[in-house]
């Protein structure tokens, strides 16, 4: 253990400490998480049966699902139909045109040479050229004979009717799809008007037939973009973060399979974006808790002993989650809000300040979102962020002036007050009913919750202050109270040095609160500072009634006890254990200060003495606090021996008692400066003025 104490000695002081501090913490922290972050993997074959209901651990698009909707919804987008007004007379214009040509044939005709082959020959030229610039299918030579017998009044009247027909009929919507049952309708429609030769009629049918042609045609750009509406219009097909894949009991087939595997929930699929994901969260939070007092000069906390009271009570608070979380799926309703709120922050608020307080209230609500998830929510559960969150400022408001266990107990009242607040929000809010008794449950919660918030803090913060070393505002408060031994054992023994006390106290509690400084730590410091002058009372002033041993002793004599008083006290401080600033103000409070009288009252006689051999060992004042306390414990002492004190004599000595200490060095090892010291001087002034204040001379 000694050797741990040394060793804790030697890094304390050592400026990579807060790193060290930092990188233990995170890795605490993570592996404290990363349960709470990894995701559910399955050893699943294809048709096993399930083990247990499986519920999706996330939110994901299902790619092959939504193309599979998109492709369906493609499928039921109907072409779009165009009709096509000019059909009707074009397809008329090319039966028109077929008859022309048959009787320009005839026509032109010569009696002598031409026969009805040569004829068919001649007019299958004029039926190519009107197949290639129209829709027309050239009739075969039979046909085309056929037509070359009829006389022109035959042909005249076919070419007339029949192109009114075919016109009629595409007047009306006819599709593709749809077609033979018009060529069908235009076959028996010329059957009936036509009273020709059979032969004949079949040619006028075939004409007709070939004659009707789609009048409505699909609209290939419109119908494509009505495709594209349709899918962009299908929602991409989500699988739902807590939806069930699969019951228990169920076979899992290649769709369930597709989707574990799809949502990386099978053990050859697993993802590393959790863990990084936590490094990430571990990260930003150190910064928040440590990264001012690592990059910046101005410290966020005092030293590296806050730094890791603050690591110790986040990391406290994350253990005390764990086990809550471990046990709420045992319960209906959200057992989270038991927690206590304002643990950290009070706590933080005791041990170091209120600014670390605020930090470690918002790192411990924001661990409290990740820790108290669900599984299959969101990423943080919100209601338990903002739980503690408010807890905890309300923790620091109602400790700003409550120190000591029972003004923390009634402090965690209004804890309870605010969490109940926030639990009435919560039952608004939701939109589940509560029964009754859930109702009593939230809020016996948020009063226990509270209530437990004041009582660890009092149950952990000795711990934290004996093991840590930390002297805290509630531990300075119970050593100041009179009824402390130490305190009877200097007021019983030594009254004189009692009351001094407690004047260099008034003086250095004032001084200190002026220059920013803990007046609280130097009023208790002054009230033990001469604890060591119990052990030979008589040989101080101001425990003297008229008479004085170092009338009798010699120089270096009462040298030795004088100064043995700061090394006396010191070891009686360490003896009862009281904390080492305590007893860093007892052996530092005289510094190396010179012991004026006895030296020069050696060298009437020796003059070979040494300066050295006179002063105090030290060493000098550290702190700001033991800096104004020497001034004080001076200037008390100086102030009270003058005769007839006014103002300026006053101002005068406590101004010759600061210089000679900055001369001699006194203040080199602390970091007060001249502006603070101004500052203490003019504090010291005014305090002295009113306590040696003129009186008016009462008559007899």
């Amino acid at each position: 253990m000694k050797t741990i104490l040394i060793k804790w000695r030697e890094w304390k002081n050592s400026k990579y400490l807060p790193f060290i501090v930092t990188f233990i913490t995170a890795i605490c922290l993570f592996f404290l998480l990363i349960g709470n972050v990894k995701e559910s993997k399955y050893d699943f074959e294809l048709f096993q049966l399930s083990p247990d209901t499986i519920r999706a651990v996330k939110t994901m698009e299902d790619a092959e699902k939504t193309e599979q909707e998109r492709n369906k919804s493609e499928q039921e987008v109907p072409s779009v139909y165009q009709f096509q007004d000019e059909t009707a007379a074009n397809q008329a214009s090319i039966v028109k045109s077929i008859f022309d040509s048959v009787l320009h044939v005839k026509d032109n005709a010569n009696q002598e040479e031409d026969t009805t082959a040569t004829l068919v020959d001649k007019l299958k030229i004029d039926m190519q050229e009107l197949a290639e610039n129209a829709s027309y299918v050239p009739l075969n030579d039979d046909m085309l004979g056929q037509l070359i017998k009829q006389n022109n009044i035959i042909l005249e009247d076919s070419k007339i009717k029949l192109s009114e027909l075919v016109e009629t009929s595409l007047n009306e919507s006819i599709r593709l799809e749809n077609i033979s049952i018009s060529r069908d309708k235009i076959a028996q429609q010329v059957n009936d008007v036509f009273i020709y030769s059979q032969n004949y009629k079949d040619v006028l049918v075939s004409i007709a037939k070939t004659s009707i042609v789609p009048t409505e045609v699909v609209n290939e750009s419109l119908t494509e973009e009505r495709i594209e509406q349709a899918k962009a219009s299908v929602e991409p097909t989500r699988i739902l973060q807590g939806q069930i894949l699969v019951q228990k009991g169920e076979i899992i087939d290649r769709e369930v399979y597709r989707q574990l595997e799809l949502l990386g929930m099978l053990t050859n699929k697993a993802s590393y974006k959790p863990y990084l994901g936590v490094i990430v969260f571990i990260a930003l939070t150190m910064w928040l808790l440590f990264g001012q007092t690592i990059l910046k000069k101005e410290k966020t906390f005092n030293n590296s002993k806050n730094l890791i009271v603050v690591a110790f009570s986040v990391i406290l608070s994350v253990l005390m989650m764990k086990v809550i979380q471990s046990v709420s799926y045992n319960f209906d309703v959200i057992i989270a809000f038991l927690f206590p709120t304002a643990m950290v922050a009070m706590l933080v608020y005791l041990l170091v300040n209120e600014r670390a307080a605020y930090i470690s209230n918002f790192v411990s609500a924001a661990y409290a979102g990740l820790i108290f998830q669900e599984g299959y929510t969101n990423v943080f559960q919100m209601e338990a962020s903002l739980y503690i969150l408010f807890g905890g400022i309300a923790g620091i408001f109602a400790m700003q002036r409550m120190h000591t266990n029972s003004q923390i107990l009634r402090s965690s009242l209004i804890v309870s007050s605010i969490n109940i607040v926030f639990i009435i929000f919560f039952l608004l809010m939701t939109k589940a009913s509560y029964e009754f008794t859930d109702i009593l449950f939230y809020v016996g919660a948020a009063l226990l919750s509270g209530v437990l918030s004041g009582a660890m803090t009092i149950g952990v913060l000795p711990f934290f202050e004996s093991f840590f070393g930390i002297l805290s505002t509630m531990r300075l408060i119970e050593l100041s109270n009179p009824n402390h031994p130490l305190l009877k054992k200097i007021l019983t023994e030594t009254p004189g040095t009692y009351h001094h006390s407690l004047m260099v106290a008034n003086l250095a509690e004032a001084a200190c609160e002026v220059v920013g400084a803990n007046g609280l730590l130097a009023r208790v410091g002054c009230y033990y500072h001469d604890i060591g002058k119990t052990n030979r009372p008589g040989f101080f002033i101001e425990n003297q009634n008229g008479y004085n041993p170092h009338d009798n002793l010699s120089p270096e004599a009462s040298r030795d006890i004088i100064i043995a008083h700061a090394v006396d006290g010191a070891k009686i401080l360490r003896k009862h254990k009281l904390p080492k600033e305590l007893v860093d103000i007892a052996v530092q409070h005289h510094g190396t200060s010179l012991l004026k009288f006895f030296y020069f009252k050696e060298k009437d006689t020796n003059s070979n003495v040494k300066e050295e051999d006179y002063r105090y060992p030290g060493p000098k004042p550290q702190t700001k606090e033991i800096a104004i306390i020497s001034v004080a414990d001076s200037v008390e002492a100086a102030v009270r021996s003058m005769k007839e004190p006014n103002a300026d004599k006053i101002q005068e000595l406590i101004q010759s008692i600061i210089k000679d200490k900055l001369l001699d060095g006194q203040f080199d090892e602390c970091d007060l400066s001249l502006k603070e010291i101004k500052k203490m001087e003019e504090s010291f002034c005014t305090a002295m003025n009113g306590t040696f204040h003129s009186r008016i001379e009462y008559p007899k």
